[in-house]
């Protein structure tokens, strides 16, 4: 069942969300209590991805508040976060998403993908844009690996609507189970139409790839196209892998930024994009 956070919806959006998210579970979410509206007519968006690790950061200490205050500062209007607890024993079932989406001011949409210790994990989606429409699809599930999954969300976008598809995959090799993942990605983008996507996450993959080369098919790479550096956001303290991306299509990048923090063991990527 959905819990929803608003309502209404544009029926387009919600014909083709749930065309994307059938076979999977759907998503769910709540309004938190002040959500800052972004400029009706804004064609600009400021994308923050961001593995937070259930909200434990380098020192070992679970901290919403610092989580919440990297999102802030980045000035980012949507944000997709991995390795979410809701409920779960390991971070006092507490809802850690609930927690981060009212200090940042922003609604949120959740994609439950297992059962952990007694609550919920999966990825989420906080935006002050509007929310058309949401669904989370369940991936391909190779030789009992963790249960993966995508949160599809359709926003509005200056009067345009933008799928953001918002994923975690798996991290063993080899890469079978992500290469299934990216085709099940592709599929998901090829039943939207033409219209513009934004795919973002801990890909737990490297560019150069067969989940990245399958996915830049049809997407961009943010960083590739506009990023300096070497973009690595993993591990911490001596990074030396890009594994968390921004990919897109339809939409202009304009810049890309890794962000520092002790957050997390990942380091967020911020992307700022125009619609074309």
């Amino acid at each position: 069942m959905i819990a929803r956070h608003r309502r209404g919806c544009v029926v387009a959006g919600v014909v083709a969300l749930a065309l994307l998210a059938v076979g999977g579970r759907e998503a769910s979410g709540q309004a938190a209590p002040a959500t800052p509206a972004a400029p009706t007519g804004s064609r600009e968006l400021r994308v923050l991805t961001f593995n937070i690790h259930h909200a434990e950061g380098v020192d070992a200490k679970l901290d919403v508040a610092r989580v919440a205050q990297v999102i802030k500062d980045s000035g980012a209007d949507l944000v997709g976060l991995q390795e979410v607890d809701r409920g779960v024993e390991r971070s006092g079932r507490r809802d850690l998403l609930k927690e981060i989406a009212d200090l940042a001011g922003l609604r949120f949409v959740f994609g439950k993908n297992i059962d952990h210790q007694g609550g919920d994990y999966g990825n989420a989606l906080l935006t002050s844009r509007p929310i058309v429409s949401e669904g989370n699809r369940l991936l391909p599930n190779t030789d009992g690996g963790e249960q993966r999954g995508v949160l599809q969300v359709v926003i509005d976008v200056g009067g345009t609507q933008v799928l953001v598809l918002t994923t975690h995959l798996d991290a063993r090799r080899p890469d079978a189970q992500r290469r299934d993942s990216a085709d099940a990605m592709l599929a998901m983008i090829e039943a939207w139409g033409s219209g513009p996507v934004v795919a973002m996450g801990d890909f737990n993959d490297v560019p150069g790839s067969a989940t990245w080369t399958r996915l830049t098919t049809k997407l961009i790479d943010v960083w590739a196209a506009v990023g300096t550096g070497d973009g690595f956001t993993i591990p911490v303290e001596a990074p030396r892998s890009r594994i968390d991306w921004v990919l897109v299509r339809g939409l202009e990048p304009v810049s890309a930024e890794v962000l520092k923090t002790d957050a997390s063991d990942h380091l967020p990527v911020v992307a700022t994009l125009r619609l074309k």
